[in-house]
């Protein structure tokens, strides 16, 4: 994912940890008010922490974008991050051309010109995050003294930032 140089702290700090995550969940709200969820690769996370990628027009999602989450994770360096926002449809070729990947190919054969082709601009309003120490023996370390002291050591840095939007 291209990352862009982000235009506050609270957003850099969300760029940093999910800078390398390739997959990324979105959780929407169907017709049935029931949460549904898919994999989505991220293709770019602008200046405004918008996060973009590629969808058809003729996905279901488009239609439940009203509200959304977006979720990312690490096991391997424990890093979670959840943003909560809604999602909008964009059909600016320059962008999609600028955007585009050969992984995309399997769902838009005809590449950049699909006529189905179409941007998903995730736009967060809040970010949570749990950011815990990158070496696993560490963090076992951690999990045990904690045990033995039934309270949190050592086991990371959590946060929440909310209006991102703004």
């Amino acid at each position: 994912m291209k990352i862009e140089l982000q235009k506050n702290a609270d957003l850099k700090k969300v760029a940093d940890l999910i800078a390398g995550i390739n997959i990324a969940l979105l959780t929407t709200v169907n017709e049935d008010n029931a949460l549904v969820m898919r994999p989505m690769s991220p293709l770019q996370m602008d200046s405004n922490g918008g996060i973009w990628f590629f969808t058809s027009l003729h996905s279901v999602k488009i239609k439940q974008l009203h509200r959304a989450n977006l979720s990312f994770s690490s096991e391997q360096d424990s890093t979670y991050v959840s943003l909560s926002g809604h999602g909008e449809i964009h059909n600016d070729r320059q962008k999609i051309n600028d955007l585009w990947t050969p992984f995309a190919r399997p769902w838009f054969p005809d590449g950049p010109e699909s006529p189905d082709l179409v941007l998903l601009l995730f736009a967060p309003d809040t970010a949570e995050f749990w950011d815990g120490p990158n070496n696993k023996m560490l963090r076992m370390f951690n999990i045990a003294t904690s045990i033995v002291a039934s309270k949190p050591i050592g086991l990371g840095e959590h946060d929440l930032f909310t209006h991102l939007s703004k």
